[in-house]
């Protein structure tokens, strides 16, 4: 869908088709993952991510709002894992956020997460966004859990921290680390190699 510019003539991208079809995922991937302790995850931000080149053209910063979306999903998922995804988890509360600097196109930023606090009626993350090492961020984020039924009736499948194609950012960091933690040591026997041993962790 596109828009037209008055007395240009130019045609453009409509933004709300734009938002409608975004896949809404604001983390790249886990470097770490601690099940009900803590993760960290990464954000690369580029020009190929629309939002940039309206906020603000000629000098694309990263929102404020989804830095912290970032943290919420990479938290959201910290805390669901924790109870083994048997219940929904919704953003309830950001007592605390606090911003040191802006991150723009091209940047990298580093998302940490430490679970501070879990009960069965929700949790809280305690965040940290890191840019070229230094301290970007400090966000404070309470969740809330409710049971599939009741969380389906009060907001709707697509209205949660964590969506099925962003558990696929989690499942890719458990591949990886299934591959790192796999060792092949060949060992010789009479100068003839011997078979490969493999041990591999459980995720």
């Amino acid at each position: 869908m596109f828009s037209t510019f008055k007395g240009s003539g130019r045609r453009v991208p409509d933004s709300r088709w734009v938002f409608l079809t975004m896949r809404w995922i604001w983390i790249d991937k886990f470097l770490e993952f601690r099940s009900g302790q803590f993760a960290r995850a990464i954000k690369n931000l580029t020009l190929a991510e629309e939002h940039l080149h309206d906020h603000y053209p000629g000098y694309p910063v990263m929102p404020a709002s989804l830095i912290i979306e970032g943290l919420a999903q990479t938290g959201g998922i910290l805390v669901g894992e924790a109870g083994g995804f048997a219940e929904k988890v919704v953003l309830a509360k950001i007592p605390r956020a606090e911003f040191y600097g802006v991150a723009c196109a091209g940047d990298q930023l580093i998302y940490e997460v430490t679970l501070t606090d879990l009960r069965a009626e929700g949790a809280v993350v305690d965040c940290k966004a890191f840019l070229n090492e230094e301290l970007l961020a400090e966000v404070e984020i309470v969740f809330a859990h409710l049971d599939n039924s009741r969380a389906n009736q009060i907001f709707g499948p697509k209205n949660f921290v964590f969506t099925q194609q962003l558990l696929g950012v989690l499942d890719l960091a458990k591949a990886q680390s299934r591959s790192r933690d796999l060792e092949v040591t060949p060992t010789e026997s009479n100068g003839q190699p011997n078979a490969a041993v493999v041990s591999q962790d459980s995720a």
